[in-house]
């Protein structure tokens, strides 16, 4: 018998208004499962958006409160962050893109509501990769994967450089000269969303990517990840998106023309299939139809969306079944198996197997 409970994070994406009715023991489960998705304190602000907060019971109030006290102080610390980073890159005239959740702050966007932070991360043209990272250095950021098989992943066949670290700071950034490894299966081209990318009012040389563009790194940085830990909190973002983009058959129309542009059509349908499905995100017909031709074939259709809803949801022990685990391992596989061939692949792994159990000198 299976002891999967209710997911009440997803039930207060969907409605948080039907949390000013719930029970202490609801509350006590919620938080738990919206802490282990970095989700509480979204739920506290979308709450709050609505001025329903005060409403809800004293304790479960503190918790709230508590979480969205937190992530406004992030905030604070990644717009400090940030311009750090556009003064340090501002004398080499380079295009900075911010990505994720930098980018939805600085841009004033929805998703950046009750958003919680680990890291900054940017996006540059690969031909000034070198010009960055030096710039960097002399400002305080140094490499956080010091062996010399790390640096060679990196910088050889992955879309970024080694996470950076600030000395004094202790914040961490990735430079990013792409949206998805040099080896994957899948290249969508940088320079496309570089040249369409979009200044930020206000903001010396920091740039946010198009609107179409966002949403479609959104989806890919999600359905090519192989940690599914802030997979409900990236589905998320991706709803609040689209609901603030998407109002428009224009727009639909061209998220689907980009994403075949940029060769991104699979994630398109993931994504759009599992924000519908999961958190209601109005979905236009048309461009769900659109982007199901690039769905895969069934039976792995079925197979391969049957494992999203196991995986998109809180990484709580009280959300999951003996399948949660076969599913997300099964995920885990598929990121690897589309980031690398299978030759690199296998001898990437050996090496990170043999290195992780070789005993300290």
């Amino acid at each position: 018998m299976s002891l999967r409970r209710p997911d009440l994070v997803i039930a207060a994406l969907r409605d948080p208004t039907q949390l000013t009715a719930a029970s202490p023991a609801t509350w006590d489960l919620l938080i738990r499962q919206s802490r282990s998705a970095d989700l509480l304190a979204r739920i506290a602000s979308l709450l709050h958006e609505r001025e329903l907060l005060e409403t809800i019971a004293p304790a479960a109030r503190a918790h709230l409160q508590s979480a969205r006290t937190l992530a406004i102080a992030q905030q604070d610390e990644v717009r400090r962050e940030v311009a750090q980073i556009a003064c340090t890159l501002r004398s080499l005239s380079v295009p900075v893109v911010l990505l994720k959740g930098a980018a939805y702050l600085l841009a004033g966007l929805p998703a950046a509501l009750g958003r919680t932070f680990a890291d900054v991360d940017i996006l540059v043209p690969r031909s000034r990769l070198a010009e960055v990272e030096a710039a960097l250095m002399l400002a305080g950021w140094a490499t956080t994967h010091h062996s010399q098989y790390d640096q060679r992943y990196y910088r050889q066949w992955m879309h970024e450089l080694p996470p950076l670290q600030h000395v004094r700071r202790q914040t961490i950034l990735d430079v990013h000269h792409a949206i998805l490894p040099v080896t994957a299966r899948l290249k969508p081209d940088s320079r496309k969303l570089l040249l369409a990318a979009l200044a930020i009012p206000g903001e010396q040389g920091l740039h946010v990517l198009a609107p179409v563009d966002m949403v479609l790194h959104s989806m890919t940085h999600l359905f090519h990840n192989e940690e599914m830990g802030h997979g409900l909190r990236d589905l998320s973002d991706l709803d609040r998106l689209l609901r603030h983009f998407a109002t428009t058959a224009e727009f639909w129309n061209a998220l689907v023309e980009r994403a075949a542009e940029l060769n991104l059509s699979r994630p398109l349908y993931y994504g759009l299939h599992q924000a519908r499905s999961l958190l209601g995100t109005p979905v236009e017909k048309s461009a769900l139809t659109a982007a199901c031709h690039a769905a895969p074939a069934e039976p792995l259709r079925s197979v391969m969306n049957w494992l999203w809803s196991q995986a998109l949801g809180s990484p709580h022990v009280s959300t999951a079944d003996p399948t949660t685990g076969v599913a997300l391992f099964a995920l885990y596989v598929r990121a690897h198996w589309l980031r690398m061939p299978p030759a690199l692949l296998l001898r990437h792994l050996t090496i990170k197997a043999v290195t992780k159990r070789r005993p300290l000198a």
